[in-house]
């Protein structure tokens, strides 16, 4: 049995301590679980209560209503809302009990559903980025265990390799060069998969590394494949080492190219770019960018 604190549960539920709080004493809702040493904590079915309640809450059922229901009728209405909603915030929402129930059939309904309506890339941009952003920050701060980690990037690496395969593989000649890739340390590609996915789904000549790629092999890529950018992301590795000289390093050794970087550790780091770095702090930025660049004429 693993046992949550309250501060996990905020960071996984994104419901203030003080409301869960105020839930368990008026309402009962959350069973009282205490430790031997008096210290509150809580299961996987206290989170998928909150969860729940959460998110009809934020359909407009009112707690005190919601408190009368049964186990079952809650879940039922959530999956109802799940199926039907097309608000990408519930969208999450219910991805994230999918998550922690491990309930692959509930996961892929949900993003099934809304590529129907939506098309993939506005699937992962409105939904699954926003997911997986919120996904490793709670990694990186402990509050979410590696086996709903495993188990998400399961499920959305097979739908982003499938995306990928039914892309035309010839670029087209008018699109610039890009190399990207993720550094030593840095093994989540789900991110970069789907910058991949964008930008071959836009024609762009593109060079993938992957993960856990060495400077030297990006630096040999650069000689051979003569990229006009380089893209990499950075959530996990220099978490305990300072980004500023890797970025400095790549800069000068690759003077020829406009170097992109975004993720996790760019937002926690203080960095001065180069002339021929740029920084992105969103999905949309880097889209934005791509699209206004990506062709050479």
């Amino acid at each position: 049995m693993i046992a949550y604190s309250i501060s996990d549960i905020e960071q996984l539920s994104g419901v203030k301590a003080h409301t869960i709080r105020i839930w368990e004493k008026r309402y009962g809702i959350i069973p009282n679980r205490r430790s031997e040493t008096n210290i509150r904590y809580y299961l996987d079915e206290d989170l998928q209560t909150i969860l729940n309640i959460a998110l009809l809450n934020k359909k407009g059922l009112k707690i005190s209503s919601i408190a009368k229901m049964s186990q079952e009728q809650i879940k039922q209405k959530v999956a109802n809302h799940c199926e039907v909603d097309e608000v990408f915030e519930d969208q999450i929402d219910g991805l994230m009990l999918a998550m922690i129930e491990l309930n692959e059939y509930k996961f892929l309904k949900i993003i099934n559903h809304y590529i129907e309506v939506r098309g993939f890339e506005k699937t992962m941009s409105e939904v699954l980025y926003p997911f997986l952003d919120k996904l490793s920050i709670m990694w990186v701060t402990g509050s979410v265990r590696g086996v709903h980690e495993s188990f998400v990037t399961s499920i959305i690496q097979r739908k982003l390799c499938y995306e990928i395969d039914r892309l035309a593989s010839e670029p087209k000649d008018v699109m610039k060069r890009f190399l990207i890739y993720l550094p030593e340390n840095e093994g989540h590609e789900l991110s970069l998969l789907f910058l991949y996915y964008i930008l071959r789904s836009r024609g762009a000549n593109v060079l993938f590394l992957g993960s856990n790629t060495p400077l030297a092999e990006v630096l040999d890529g650069y000689q051979i494949f003569n990229p006009d950018f380089i893209f990499t992301l950075i959530n996990d590795s220099f978490a305990d080492i300072p980004l500023q000289p890797y970025l400095d390093k790549l800069a000068v050794a690759a003077p020829n190219a406009m170097i992109g970087i975004s993720g996790y550790q760019t937002m926690t780091q203080a960095l001065t770019p180069s002339q021929n770095v740029k920084v992105f702090s969103s999905l949309h930025e880097i889209v934005t960018f791509i699209e206004e660049n990506i062709c050479t004429k």
